[in-house]
């Protein structure tokens, strides 16, 4: 692919408060370091999705330099993260080990927009009173994104119990019925809890950029 079939869209963070993201998967290491270029010549910042660790690496020197990568969410920032005030108000809540990466892109993501976000982890519905340690802690918070997978129980759990936004994700974690995730996405779709929003298997970045929004249309 040449540089003339990449057309970047500068001009989305004026118009919806974040801008693009490079998602990395299914990129070669040439139509990434051709992106990091038009970039660098614009002075723009971007945001990498699903970069991993061995397309980081293979990287020119000089463009791995200028990344913030962070291997556990495959993120990376290509200029600086806008600073982030101290009180958070969005918390991630994950509900295994094998979700954090997940939640990880979602709080990089935040992080890079200049949101901060409270992560709490390994608090699934198996042990639940792991959860209810951590409810009042919880209920704080304007926009709660809960990351779940096998049967993505928490997100209804926390959708009865917080008065904030619920955003589920569900994630690929799970046995064989859990079906790369398609068991937890159907579950959070059919959520008992009102009001319940829902966003794509494993979409921590989709995720953030929902609270995103949210946030924003609370200043105005």
């Amino acid at each position: 692919m040449s540089a003339d079939h990449i057309r970047l869209d500068f001009e989305r963070e004026a118009r919806l408060g974040f801008g693009e993201a490079i998602y990395c998967a299914g990129k070669n290491v040439a139509q990434i370091a051709t992106i990091l270029a038009q970039a660098a010549e614009r002075g723009a910042r971007f945001l990498l999705t699903r970069l991993d660790e061995t397309n980081f690496n293979a990287l020119p020197r000089h463009l791995c330099a200028a990344l913030d990568y962070d291997a556990v969410s495959r993120t990376a920032y290509f200029g600086s993260a806008k600073e982030a005030p101290e009180q958070a108000r969005v918390a991630i809540v994950a509900a295994g080990t094998s979700d954090v990466p997940v939640a990880a892109e979602a709080a990089r993501t935040l992080r890079f927009y200049g949101q901060s976000a409270a992560n709490i982890n390994d608090v699934g519905v198996a042990g639940i009173w792991r959860l209810m340690e951590r409810a009042e802690e919880i209920k704080k918070f304007q926009v709660v994104i809960a990351v779940a997978g096998m049967d993505a129980a928490l997100v209804s759990v926390l959708g009865g119990l917080v008065p904030g936004v619920v955003i589920a994700v569900p994630t690929s974690v799970g046995y064989g019925a859990a079906r790369g995730g398609e068991t937890a996405l159907a579950a959070s779709l059919a959520s008992c809890a009102p009001g319940v929003v829902v966003v794509n298997i494993d979409n921590g970045y989709g995720a953030a950029c929902a609270a995103l929004r949210i946030l924003r249309a609370g200043t105005h």
